[in-house]
């Protein structure tokens, strides 16, 4: 190999351990959020960490050997928000546990089934999107009221958010992060807390899952459904942008397999990358592009040593003082619920804004998600979709001989 061939290979290699560390700092905090609301203990949040990485680690590894493609995966962040957002579980845990292995299945199955595809597919493209936007809002808006109540811990997190994004976007919330574990670790200092060295071992903690169509209706679906909206969807569409056509059945069933592979230890959702995958396929990484797959394999390789130090991880967010959690989660989805908002009430192909009855049921939407509320035992989020696609069904414009939305032409 000549000097050129071994920087241009130095260069994928550590594009791959760019995108395997700010795809883990990034989100991790959200993760451990999402699995904590849905009734985990600290240990069994840790757990389904430390089994996300090792899994998607693997996958990684695997498809990229198998097909030479920089194919990146994660766990679902805006999955993980619908689990912030949905107030607990019916049942608890095993509840929850059961709803990851749902969410697996379905995800599968969307590779072998068309019409499970084709029905995910005539979801509202404004109404999938909207209810991630209101599953968002409460998360976004924790930065806010943790500023108000807890400024000290929280100022400097968010002032290191805010330079960083203006100089340097995509370190922004790893940065926070790191100003986030120092300010914990002053707290600990500062109260003697004492740190337990077992646990930051990494181990997992298995559950035995428990089903009811509450916990279905509720987590699995509305879980499923921001995954592929806003995970799988979208990755197959950034992969296409830089020239690669994702291998689509075989993607679906190892992130839906090693979903339900790892549910019992915590595993909520696993899937392809969207904003990551840019990371390990742009044109950057490598100017050939059939070299670029060293990237994900390398992103893959750092996603096992991750799952190592997962454990300690999770351990500091557990004994983060009040509002510096919920800060740095924060402002990692603010991205997120930006692209959600904008596809909701935003223009579409067609016109230069939101046609009215779709503009309507989009906030509907978002607000029913928002507002937390659970009716017959199911969540918002699920209710959220029944809502929005119900207003937009009543509201929609009837078609006669001329199209209502056009008008007449007159002036």
């Amino acid at each position: 190999m000549t000097t050129t061939g071994r920087t241009r290979t130095a260069g994928a290699v550590s594009a791959g351990v760019v995108c395997a560390l700010v795809g883990f700092t990034s989100s991790f905090a959200v993760v451990l959020t999402g699995l904590r609301a849905v009734g985990a203990t600290p240990a069994q949040a840790a757990s389904g960490l430390v089994a996300a990485c090792v899994l998607q680690g693997v996958i990684m590894i695997a498809m990229g050997l198998r097909y030479r493609m920089p194919l990146a995966f994660a766990w679902s962040t805006p999955g993980a928000a619908v689990l912030a957002g949905a107030g607990g579980a019916a049942g608890g845990w095993p509840m929850a546990v059961g709803a990851f292995a749902v969410c697996g299945v379905l995800l599968a199955a969307t590779g072998f089934v068309p019409a499970l595809a084709a029905l995910v597919r005539a979801i509202p493209t404004r109404i999938a999107q909207a209810m991630l936007a209101g599953v968002l809002v409460p998360l976004c808006l924790a930065p806010v009221t943790a500023l108000a109540h807890h400024p000290a811990s929280v100022a400097p997190v968010l002032a290191v958010w805010l330079l960083l994004s203006r100089f340097a976007p995509r370190w922004a919330v790893p940065t926070a992060f790191l100003v986030a574990a120092v300010v914990v670790g002053v707290e600990i200092v500062r109260t003697g807390t004492t740190i337990d060295a077992g646990a930051l071992v990494p181990r997992l903690e298995f559950t035995a899952p428990a089903w009811s169509l509450a916990a279905i209706t509720g987590l699995a679906v509305p879980l499923f459904v921001a995954t592929m909206a806003a995970q799988n969807i979208p990755g197959v569409a950034i992969m296409r942008a830089f020239g690669y056509r994702v291998p689509w059945r075989s993607s679906m069933a190892v992130t839906g397999g090693a979903t339900v592979l790892g549910a019992a230890v915590g595993v909520h959702a696993l899937n392809l990358a969207a904003i990551s995958a840019a990371l390990a396929a742009g044109p950057d990484v490598h100017p050939d592009r059939s070299r670029r797959w060293i990237a994900s394999v390398t992103a893959g390789g750092v996603y096992l040593a991750l799952g190592a130090a997962s454990a300690a991880a999770a351990t500091l967010v557990a004994l983060a003082p009040d509002g510096v959690v919920q800060a740095v989660a924060g402002v990692a989805l603010l991205g997120t619920l930006g692209g959600a908002l904008t596809a909701a009430v935003g223009p579409d192909a067609d016109s230069s804004s939101a046609r009215p009855h779709e503009t309507i049921a989009a906030v509907a939407t978002v607000l029913t998600a928002a507002s937390g509320a659970a009716f017959l035992g199911v969540g918002a989020a699920f209710w959220a979709l029944v809502v929005g696609i119900g207003v937009l069904l009543v509201l929609r414009p009837r078609r006669s001989g001329v199209d209502e939305d056009a008008g007449t032409g007159a002036g």
